[in-house]
């Protein structure tokens, strides 16, 4: 078997060529740099500049494109020289004169001060990299924000004013929530880059949210709909809801809490110092689920969020539980939080077991309760068989 051919790694924020197989005229589709992430910073690739079958035509679309030399249909001309038999050093030279055109300007750039992936870098190394630990899930919201404003990566940071974030933000296209991290890292950014005389002033103060506030604070399931996951108890994802409606966990704490079953409980949680030291009873209703999952599948959770997410979409439909706002995996804390209101569990011991901070010093300092005490309480739960 021939080996494969090694090509150079294209520079970050190059784009890039991806070679779609075998048996087509233009195998190489050649794409500009990415400016769109999805909310959780995953990158969406743009559209193709064109479909080329050289990879290295692609890469000479690619300089010219970085250089701003790049006109539509350029691609034609560079494979019509190398079919007619051109001279090939004509097209090493332009790659050549393109690419140098590129490094002085970016040196030229350089002199004016850092960029803004620059200037983000160092706030997050300072911010996030010191002695106070934050959560992954706080860390890659902040990533999935930055990315969002990919196209001010290579932009020195002093040349960027409020207009340009802004039309970012007014366009993009996520919800509410993620806007609103986007608005709060580039008022942060400001701020660091208005303290390292970047900047004489942060350029990000007036940035706003335009849209209307589309947050979902979850709508707990009701006793029918909690009747219809027992009565389907056999089934996987049904017992994953039962486990999460009648302990209050998160769906991504589920592998990550500690499970005693000597003495029932759960310890531990994600996001906040109060979630992480939790104690959670295991209610005698879901004992028994919890220990055929684990000899099952020796955790709780045999799949990632994301996959349960689209499993508890199709059980949805099936038990004809389909709404909008659709049901989501935190509508079952939503639901635990209302079983222990309606069944008197004390208010103090469901913040607990929901792993909720107390403000007041009485409870935060003064207040303890042992494993029988929750458990005395959580028990005060009916299950609706």
């Amino acid at each position: 078997m021939p080996k494969k051919k090694k090509r150079p790694k294209l520079p970050n924020g190059y784009g890039s060529i991806k070679y779609l197989g075998k048996n087509r005229r233009n195998p190489y589709a050649v794409h500009p740099p990415t400016t769109e992430f999805s909310e959780t910073g995953i990158p969406c690739t743009p559209k193709a500049l064109c479909y080329v079958d050289d990879w290295y035509v692609g890469f000479a679309v690619l300089t010219a494109y970085k250089a701003g030399t790049y006109t539509p249909g350029m691609e034609k001309d560079l494979k019509k020289l190398k079919h007619d038999g051109g001279d090939l050093n004509d097209l090493a030279k332009q790659i050549l004169a393109d690419y140098n055109r590129t490094i002085k300007t970016e040196e030229k750039e350089s002199d004016k001060g850092p960029t803004f992936d620059e200037v983000y870098h160092q706030f997050y190394n300072w911010k996030y990299c010191g002695k106070k630990e934050y959560a992954e899930s706080t860390l890659r919201g902040v990533r999935a924000s930055f990315q969002n404003f990919a196209s001010l990566h290579g932009k020195i940071y002093s040349s960027i004013n409020f207009e340009e974030m802004q039309d970012i933000i007014d366009n993009s296209k996520l919800k509410h929530a993620s806007i609103e991290r986007m608005v709060s890292l580039q008022k942060q950014m400001g701020a660091y880059a208005k303290d390292k005389k970047y900047v004489p002033e942060n350029p990000a103060l007036p940035l706003r949210v335009n849209i209307a506030n589309d947050d979902v604070h979850g709508v707990p399931f009701t006793e029918q709909e909690l009747k219809k996951f027992w009565q389907a108890k056999e089934n996987d994802t049904a017992i994953t809801l039962l486990i999460l409606c009648y302990s209050g966990l998160r769906i991504g704490e589920l592998n990550v809490v500690k499970i005693y079953l000597q003495d029932n409980y759960f310890k531990g949680g994600i996001k906040t110092p109060a979630s992480k030291n939790k104690i959670v009873p295991i209610h005698s209703s879901i004992l028994p689920l919890v220990k055929q999952r684990l000899a099952q599948y020796d955790q709780l959770l045999p799949m990632t969020p994301d996959a349960f997410r689209k499993e508890m979409a199709a059980l949805m439909e099936q038990f004809d539980m389909v709404q909008d706002p659709p049901h989501t995996p935190h509508d079952c804390r939503h639901t635990f939080s209302k079983l222990c209101e309606d069944s008197g569990v004390r208010e103090n011991d469901r913040k607990r077991m929901l792993g909720h901070a107390f403000t007041d010093v009485t409870n935060k300092v003064y207040g303890h309760r042992d494993i029988d005490a929750l458990r005395a309480e959580i028990e005060k739960i009916k299950v609706c068989y």
